[in-house]
């Protein structure tokens, strides 16, 4: 059997040596396995090479890749697919294969690195060690191209073992050169005596160990010295205490710190927190309370219980003789008024008085006895009374005096107009145009009006209104000149205890100034029953004013706008466009102005409680220029000034900009003004147009008469109310020229020629006796007598002018 063994194997030798006839091309190879593959004759994935000429199977890449790693220790995977000659993906799929399977391998940036090579790495770094002492971890990640979180982790478990050194803060370090820093950092500690903070005290030590290790030495990092002091300390090689890691207070201080507060304060019963702050105690109340219990803190000092024991004999003395003290007289001068008020509210005395009411602290530091303060506030009470009746009536006779910073207004109305019942209405005032010469345009024009039940209490129920919505959300400020300035109370104390005046009235924390103080709102409250007493009797008077005014605007107001809307029509000639705004200013405008700025002057003075009789309230008032701007003056704040502008703007020569003012005065005042609608402007001209045919109809003199026949056809043409002095008739007439047929226009304007003619022969013959003039005034006064019926049927015969 052997023997045919042997023969078989010399067969298969000779076979392979001979050189075969036939060769296959690589593509038949190709094939070749392919076809195997196809036959499931080879069941195994086969990898070619970069060349294509070989075939490898994935296991043997992985052993290939295996050998590779042990011979070098660490080897990149590019390397390894120039080396085995395949594809850099197949090579990275199985590189990862085997460092999953091999925990003594890891994958990092692209490398293979073996536990060999740390290990020899790790030889190598602790050799380094034995010559320099200490390594960077930085320096060592930086020649090993790697990271220094890695190069950390891996040194970590060898250190003691294969690496003989300490790891702290990214350096390495010898056990003899961590012994040496130690002894450095326990012999400066050690030679600390006060609190320090070790912060200061590192940065000479890492200068001394740079020093000692010459220019290649690395800087020592402080947690360094940090954790080497810890660890001292833990092992009570340094006696002390650490606050916040860094805060050292070595324990010879502190015995020494105790020493010292403690003999001070049994000197002087007391110390202040200013001298434990120079000692280097810092939080000086929690220190003090903890050592002395019994103790008391105060706002600068802490005191033992006999401080308190000896205020409290003082002021029980003062308090039965009426008097006062100032207890920081009696206390020493480190202490505070914060301290004085303090222990005098721990004083039994002092207690028992303060529930009492028989004493009194001021200023902090100063206690009354009441008895004392009763009898100066009796006295200064009676001379107070005297003082603001005195100062109300200096009030009266000099305005400018009143008090700058009372700004409140009279009662508003906040329901509005619309809340009347509809249907309602009111009369204006049919004025009649004289064609007189401007100095006699003051007149003022007649009225009548119309009124239905429930209208004279409107303005009553507006005000209650008014005053149940604001209820005391918005109080009267105190008028200060019935209120005695602090000079004055000062003053009067001084003359009662004259030992005060040393004291001076420029010191803030003076007792003059406290007990002025103290007395100053008891002197208000005093004052202010009085006037509330006054203020009572005028609250009455007060809301019926408010109602008569709001009633006298309505209708006046009313009016005014629609006399404003006449003027619109001669905006286009400026020369007449000034005379009808001011001659309007002057009548009308200058009645509703009077009468605003009268009420608002009667309420403000009953409003700061001055006597008004009742008949001057109601009273119809004319003023002049001057008299106005008195009352405007005289309100109060925001009411003043919008007053003053209405004044202005009655002086100037716009309607419209008099409108502005009344209103805005008017609304900052209360009172609702009622804005005139279409409704109200027909019902208001129809009234007007009655009243006006009715004066027509009964007028005598010829010369009202033309004023009254023009009003009336501007009513009935133009359907606006005119209010036309005599110089701008001739003006007004020009504008009915196109709505009148030529015979009515002819005889309008022959009558206004011969009115004006009378007039001006009435001018030239006043003071003179002439018989001629007065017959020719004779003569004209009997032409326009007689050409009355004719003017009359123009306005109210059958022939009626045409409608615009």
């Amino acid at each position: 059997m052997d023997d045919e063994l042997l023969e078989l194997q010399r067969q298969f030798e000779f076979a392979q040596q001979v050189k075969s006839s036939v060769r296959l091309s690589d593509r038949n190879v190709v094939e070749l396995v392919q076809k195997l593959q196809e036959l499931g004759v080879i069941d195994f994935d086969l990898l070619h090479t970069v060349t294509g000429k070989e075939y490898i199977t994935q296991e043997q890449l992985r052993n290939e890749i295996t050998r590779e790693i042990s011979k070098l220790g660490r080897v990149s995977v590019i390397d390894l697919s120039d080396t085995i000659g395949v594809d850099l993906y197949h090579v990275e799929k199985q590189a990862q294969d085997v460092v999953l399977n091999d925990p003594g391998l890891m994958l990092v940036q692209g490398e293979i690195i073996s536990q060999n090579y740390w290990d020899s790495i790790a030889e190598e770094i602790n050799e380094r060690l034995q010559e320099c002492s200490q390594i960077a971890v930085a320096e060592l990640a930086g020649q090993l191209q790697v990271g220094s979180e890695l190069v950390q982790s891996v040194l970590e478990p060898r250190l003691g073992t294969l690496v003989k050194a300490r790891l702290e803060g990214g350096q390495l370090y010898t056990p003899a050169y961590v012994e040496r820093v130690t002894a450095m950092v326990r012999g400066a500690s050690r030679g600390i005596f006060v609190p320090s903070n070790l912060s200061a005290l590192w940065a000479p030590l890492q200068q001394l160990v740079q020093e000692m290790n010459g220019a290649s030495g690395v800087a020592v990092e402080n947690s360094f010295f940090q954790s080497i002091f810890n660890r001292l300390l833990k092992e009570e090689e340094m006696l002390g205490s650490l606050r916040a890691g860094t805060h050292w207070t070595p324990s010879a201080f502190a015995i020494a710190q105790k020493e010292c507060v403690d003999s001070s304060f049994s000197q002087n019963s007391y110390i202040s927190y200013e001298s434990m702050q120079k000692l280097g105690i810092s939080q000086a109340v929690q220190f003090l309370q903890s050592r002395y219990p019994d103790g008391t803190p105060l706002a600068a000092v802490f005191i033992h219980s006999s401080m308190i024991e000896m205020l409290d004999s003082a002021t029980e003395d003062v308090i039965e003789q009426n008097s006062w003290i100032d207890s920081l007289s009696v206390l020493p001068s480190s202490f505070t008024s914060q301290d004085a008020k303090k222990m005098l509210l721990l004083c039994p005395s002092v207690q028992s008085a303060l529930k009492a009411e028989k004493a009194l602290i001021l200023g902090e530091s100063y206690i009354l006895s009441s008895g004392f303060i009763k009898g100066i506030y009796d006295q200064i009470e009676k001379e107070a009374e005297a003082f603001s009746i005195q100062a109300s009536t200096a009030s009266l006779i000099d305005p400018s005096s009143k008090s700058s910073e009372s700004t409140e207004s009279i009662p508003a109305n906040t329901e509005k107009g619309s809340k009347k019942k509809k249907g309602k209405s009111v009369s204006m005032k049919a004025a009649t145009v004289e064609t007189v010469p401007d100095d006699e345009e003051d007149a003022r024009p007649k009225s009548k009006r119309n009124q239905k039940k429930g209208r004279d209490s409107s303005s009553s129920q507006k005000l209650d209104s008014k005053a149940g919505g604001k209820k005391e959300s918005v109080k009267a400020q105190e008028n200060n000149n019935f209120i005695p300035p602090d000079e004055w109370v000062m003053k009067k104390i001084v003359d009662s205890v004259p030992e005060f005046e040393d004291d001076g009235t420029e010191n803030p924390d003076s007792i003059l100034k406290h007990l002025a103080d103290h007395m100053k709102p008891m002197l208000i409250n005093s004052l202010k029953e009085r006037r509330k007493k006054i203020f009572s009797e005028n609250a009455d008077r007060m809301r019926r004013l408010i109602d008569d005014l709001q009633k006298k605007l309505d209708e006046s107001f009313l009016n005014m706008q629609l006399y404003e809307k006449a003027l619109e029509l001669f905006e286009d000639d400026q020369s007449n466009s000034v005379v009808l705004h001011r001659h309007l200013l002057r009548t009308t405008a200058a009645t509703i102005a009077d009468t605003l700025l009268h009420g608002l002057d009667i309420h403000n003075k009953l409003k700061n409680g001055t006597e008004v009789g009742e008949s001057k309230t109601q009273d119809q008032v004319l003023l002049d220029s001057s008299e106005r701007t008195a009352l405007a003056k005289n309100l109060n704040g925001s009411l003043s000034k919008k007053a003053l502008a209405l004044v202005e703007a009655l002086e100037g020569k716009r309607v419209d900009t008099f409108m502005i003012t009344f209103r805005d005065l008017a609304e900052e005042s209360g009172l609702v003004l009622k804005k005139l609608d279409k409704k109200l402007e027909r019902t208001l001209l129809h009234s007007y147009r009655k009243d006006l045919i009715s004066q027509v109809s009964t007028e005598s003199d010829p010369v009202a008469l033309l004023a009254k026949v023009v009003s009336l056809l501007f009513i009935k043409v133009h359907n606006k109310a005119l209010q036309a002095p005599g110089r701008a008739i001739a003006a007004a007439i020009s504008h009915l020229k196109d709505k009148l047929d030529e015979s009515a226009y002819k005889t309008l304007t022959d009558y206004q020629t011969a009115t004006v003619t009378l007039l001006a022969l009435m001018s030239a013959s006043s003071g003179e006796e002439h018989d001629c003039s007065a017959d020719r005034i004779l003569t004209k006064r009997e032409f326009l007598e007689s050409q009355m019926p004719l003017l009359r049927t123009l306005v109210l015969g059958d022939s009626q002018p045409q409608q615009s």
